[in-house]
């Protein structure tokens, strides 16, 4: 994609974006999908398959593949939503992983109820929502070496993006020992922004940055920012700036129409 989308979801809009690390010559190996479950309902995932794994590129588009038949499968999807989301990732830690190559992928979800929304993560995909005046309401923890460490004060974020092993994951979709980690839930404020991403935005912006750019303004203006910063920083030549070419994925909500298009 060369820029965002930007569909009405549930109660809101949800733009996506998700293109390949410059300069890559093989395959996307993110995947981002919005999954309606009636009116005011839904899911929203991003997936990224493991590079340096083979067949990542498959294991991220089949983990949500699996959501969609689950939530499909589902008698009441939109009252179901909580045990059709734990379904499809269990199927596809069972597919990923019968594939017999290796293949595995993180995965952040949303589940979405008109306003409530409960997050579900496996991997280093993060989850935060915030408000209008850059209040982080939440933030999911990154299932890495490196993201336990700056959760627990061992760490500064800055550090961690720098860190030798800032590419291990502990936890992911694809191994028998997968975990999925389900949040508590919270509503969002008329003008909260939700931000599901993968590692390639979260390892070139800390969190601080993300919200200065998310926090405010309409969402087709927040999006090309997001886009087109973060891959100017993938390509700086100046080394004084950290940063990590790789896959971008990422897909902003919110529930005011009137944040959708930018001004003028």
């Amino acid at each position: 994609m060369e820029q965002g989308e930007v569909f009405p979801f549930a109660q809101g809009w949800a733009g996506l974006f998700t293109r390949r690390a410059p300069d890559k010559t093989t395959a996307n190996e993110d995947a981002v999908a919005l999954l309606p479950a009636g009116d005011t309902s839904g899911v929203l995932a991003v997936a990224d398959g493991l590079g340096g794994m083979p067949a990542g590129e498959q294991a991220s588009c089949l983990v949500l593949q699996m959501m969609k038949e689950a939530l499909v499968q589902a008698v009441t999807p939109a009252a179901g939503l909580r045990e059709a989301i734990l379904n499809g990732i269990e199927r596809a830690n069972e597919a990923v992983t019968a594939m017999g190559v290796g293949a595995a992928t993180t995965l952040a979800a949303i589940e979405m109820q008109g306003t409530t929304v409960r997050p579900y993560h496996v991997g280093d995909a993060m989850i935060l929502v915030v408000g209008q005046r850059g209040k982080l309401k939440l933030q999911t923890v990154s299932h890495s070496p490196v993201g336990y460490a700056v959760e627990s004060g061992l760490l500064e974020e800055t550090e961690a993006m720098n860190h030798e092993h800032r590419h291990l994951v502990s936890n992911m979709v694809g191994t028998p020992d997968m975990r999925i980690e389900v949040g508590a839930t919270i509503t969002l404020a008329p003008r909260d922004t939700l931000l599901l991403a993968t590692d390639g935005l979260f390892d070139n912006f800390t969190v601080d940055e993300i919200v200065a750019r998310i926090r405010s303004g309409p969402m087709v203006s927040v999006m090309r920012v997001l886009i087109d910063e973060c891959l100017r920083r993938m390509t700086a030549p100046d080394k004084e700036v950290f940063s990590k070419p790789d896959d971008l994925s990422f897909i902003i909500y919110r529930n005011d129409p009137k944040w959708v298009l930018p001004a003028g």
